[in-house]
Order: structure tokens, then C-alpha cells, then sequence
């Protein structure tokens, strides 16, 4: 697989080739990606894979108007096919006042920060197949587990450029590696489902395979024989695995696409309290060898950690250069490229911070409640900020998780879930957004 310095030069020069072709402006994606995946089921080997692949992303200005291209075909009689074609779609393309490169004073120059993210490690075929079978091997040794749908290993190393006609080039590489069991406990038409996974960019922080399938096989076992939750306004707790969808509800609020077309549930929320007094929710892209961390963004403006949310107030729009454009603003380091078409926003390593309190008490004064490990269904407005989920978890009963429930909605409105919610002390950082264990007070549970 190319450099990171050589993936930068590829984006550079189709730049180049753009420019010498007459646009304004122009900026070019280099993504390369190289991955390894083995799964076994029962036992035995099931499947294993390989994909490598290269692929250029190129937008180019003339005047107000834009295109953009992509191709996996990297000859240079291709490349110049696809300026060609780039060209001629951007002379006929609408003209869009607020589309362009990320403004040039704010480029990220100098040496970026060093993250950590690619451990330079290779795996074999055979390493990822013993750890899949030490993963669904341990997953179904816990007793009540009575098939498997399989254990699964991955590693793989990507590398990503960004070069603009303004002045900006840089890349990097990432390594990433996964190990998940997934497995079914009881019999017949009580059978219960549940799975275990990690993922990690160092594969020396990998959880170890056995650890990961014991506690599919374990979570398993646990949710057999649910029973039915009753009808009313019900305290709720959010396990870490389902709370972290939260903030995506957050972020998609909050993002400079919806603050500009006007379709967000927070659109005048700016500056106000969004939490409660005590919540603050952190982006941080650079946090060492983070599944999310990057040392610049999407337009190749300088990253660096923030406060998104701080004492409950809302402190900042995610915005890329178009929508802070629209919106009268500066952007924020959150843009998003892929290879095709323009940026949107994302962010990096997001978080809510813990609270002061450990689980045990945030559910002890809970006489009738329930504790969420999964949500099923899309049932959000991000308009309106209503919200809807299917749901399956364990009943509270006086301060203690009892038994498995499921087949019952949860329902609110986001901005009264996000005032009403408290954290427990219980923060990993194990996934690219984490939150700790929350609890949202007075959400209507509805019962199958």
C-alpha cells in the first residue's frame, strides 16, 4: 500500500492536472484501503476475505459552479479523462453562492499531531481464524448457550490524503483491528440473541478473544425468558452500548446542514441549555490511537479539542465552510470527505463526560424502571425532536436490575431527555462516541 506522502502526491496531482485544465479551484481525495476478514461458525472455518482498494475523488470550481468525480482507474490516460469529465459537468452545474474550498487563512500548515493511529502490524489469515475461534469458542462454552451465529476477526490499514489548489496537502494511515461473537441461548421460539465486539486501532489493545465472547455468551443467556413491560411514565437507563446514539441525535441537530435549512429541533438553541447544568460533551481529535482521531479535517483546516456542549450549554454549530458561509460564521474543523461528491460534517472522538455517581446509585432510588440494552427502529424526528424506539432490556426494581423485559417502546422528546438526563461515572472510551451509563427521567414506556 502507497505512503501516506505518496497517497498526498496522487491527490496532489490530479489537482494539478485540474488546474492546468482551467478551474478556479479544485481539491482531490486519495483513499486506500487494504482489509483481512475471517469468520467461523460452529467450529469450523466459514469464510475468509480480502479487499484492496484505491480510489481518487476530484471536485472542481469554475466560478460558482461545481462537480465532482471519482474513479478506482489511477492510469494517467483515465486521470485525464476524469478532469475532462469534471470540467464539463461544473460548466453546466447550478451556480451555489456558498460552495467552495475551506478559506485559505485557516489552512492547517506545519507538522501534524501525532496520533498514534497506525501500529504498522500485520496479521495472518491463520492469526485472524484463531481468533475468531477463541472468540465463538468462549461464547458458547457459557452454559445456555445453545448455537452460534460465529466468532469474526479483522485487521486492516487505510490511508487517506487531501491536497487543495489553495495550498493545502497532507495524509495519513490508520490501522484497525476487530474481534465480535455472536451467539443465541434457550430453544424453540424462546431463543434470545446477543453478540460481543471490540474494535481497536493498536492490535496490542485489542480485547483478548475470550473476553469478548464470554460476554456475548453471557449477555445471551441473560435476556432468556423476557417478560412484558407495563404502560407508564418510567424512569429509563440507557447502557453505554445504546446511550452513545444519543449524541448522534445531538450531533445531527447541530450540524451546519440542518442549522441552514432550518431542520433542526435545536435551531434556536445556540448559546442556551440544552442539558442539565452539570452535562458537558467533548469532541477530541486527538486523543492517541483513537478510532476517530485525525490530525486535520475534510477541508484541511487544523483539528483540535473542544467543548461541544459545557455546563449544559450548547456551545457551537458543527459546521464545514460551506454551511458556516450560509450561516454567517467561521467553520469549525468538522468537515467530512468521502471520495465522491462535497463535505459534510462529523465528529471525531465525541464523549460525554462521566458523572460523579456510580450505577449502583444512579438506579438505586428507581422503584420501577428499566435499564435499555438495545433499541430497534429509526423512530426520530430531527425536526421536531420526537422520539420513538422499540426497546428490550431489564426491569429496576428497588434500586436493582431484575429480570429481562422486551417488545416495548420508549418515547419523549429530545429536548425534554436531554434535560432530564444524568450520567453515572462509569466512561470507557471504547468505541468512536461514548457515553456512560445515563438515566432520563419521565420517558413513556409503552408495554407490547
Amino acid at each position: 500500500m502507497l505512503t501516506p506522502i505518496q497517497a498526498q502526491e496522487r491527490a496532489a496531482d490530479i489537482v494539478a492536472r485540474a488546474v492546468k485544465a482551467g478551474v478556479d479551484a479544485a481539491d482531490a481525495v486519495f483513499a486506500a484501503d487494504a482489509s483481512t476478514e475471517v469468520s467461523v461458525r460452529l467450529g469450523k472455518l466459514e469464510d475468509v476475505g480480502r479487499s484492496e482498494s484505491e480510489d481518487l475523488g476530484l471536485r472542481v470550481f469554475v466560478g460558482q459552479r461545481s462537480a465532482s468525480v471519482s474513479t478506482s482507474d489511477l492510469s494517467p490516460e483515465a486521470l485525464d479523462a476524469l478532469v475532462e469529465r469534471a470540467v464539463a459537468m461544473a460548466r453546466e452545474a447550478p451556480e451555489d453562492k456558498w460552495a467552495g474550498l475551506a478559506p485559505e487563512e485557516r489552512l492547517m500548515h506545519g507538522a501534524p499531531p501525532l496520533l498514534d493511529l497506525d501500529d504498522g502490524g500485520e496479521v495472518s489469515p491463520a492469526e485472524l481464524r484463531e481468533a475468531a475461534l477463541a472468540a465463538e469458542e468462549a461464547a458458547r462454552a457459557v452454559a445456555g448457550v445453545t448455537n452460534s451465529e460465529g466468532g469474526g476477526a479483522s485487521a486492516a490499514r487505510s490511508v487517506w490524503a487531501l491536497a487543495t489548489s489553495h495550498g493545502f496537502a497532507g495524509g495519513y494511515a490508520t490501522t484497525g483491528y476487530g474481534i465480535s461473537a455472536s451467539v443465541i441461548a434457550g430453544e424453540g421460539s424462546g431463543m434470545q440473541r446477543d453478540y460481543g465486539f471490540h474494535s481497536a486501532r493498536h492490535r496490542s489493545r485489542l480485547d483478548a478473544p475470550a473476553v469478548v465472547g464470554r460476554l456475548a455468551g453471557e449477555r445471551a443467556v441473560a435476556r432468556l425468558n423476557p417478560g412484558k413491560m407495563e404502560s407508564a411514565a418510567l424512569p429509563v437507563v440507557f447502557d453505554p452500548r445504546v446511550g452513545a446514539g444519543l449524541l448522534g441525535h445531538l450531533t445531527g441537530a447541530i450540524s451546519g446542514q440542518a442549522i441552514a435549512r432550518r431542520t433542526s429541533f435545536l435551531l434556536e438553541a445556540l448559546g442556551s441549555a440544552v442539558f442539565a447544568p452539570g452535562i458537558t460533551i467533548s469532541d477530541d481529535p486527538h486523543r492517541p490511537h483513537g478510532l476517530r482521531s485525525r490530525p486535520f479535517d475534510g477541508e484541511g483546516l487544523p483539528v483540535s479539542p473542544c467543548a461541544i456542549v459545557e455546563g449544559g450549554v450548547l456551545q457551537t454549530w458543527l459546521l464545514d465552510s460551506a454551511s458556516a458561509r450560509q450561516l454567517g460564521m467561521e467553520p469549525t474543523g468538522h468537515a467530512a470527505r468521502g471520495v465522491g461528491g462535497a463535505p459534510g460534517v462529523t465528529t471525531s472522538n465525541l464523549y460525554m463526560h462521566p458523572g460523579v455517581v456510580p450505577v449502583e446509585t444512579l438506579i438505586g432510588d428507581i422503584t420501577r424502571g428499566v435499564y435499555i440494552t438495545e433499541l430497534i427502529g429509526q423512530g426520530v424526528n430531527g425536526v421536531t425532536g420526537d422520539y420513538s424506539r422499540g426497546a428490550a432490556g431489564f426491569l429496576i426494581e428497588e434500586g436493582a436490575i431484575t429480570r429481562p423485559v422486551a417488545e416495548f417502546t420508549i418515547a419523549g422528546n429530545l429536548k425534554d431527555m436531554f434535560l432530564n438526563l444524568t450520567p453515572a461515572n462509569d466512561l470507557e472510551f471504547r468505541h468512536g462516541t461514548n457515553v456512560p451509563t445515563v438515566r432520563i427521567d419521565g420517558m413513556t414506556v409503552a408495554g407490547g
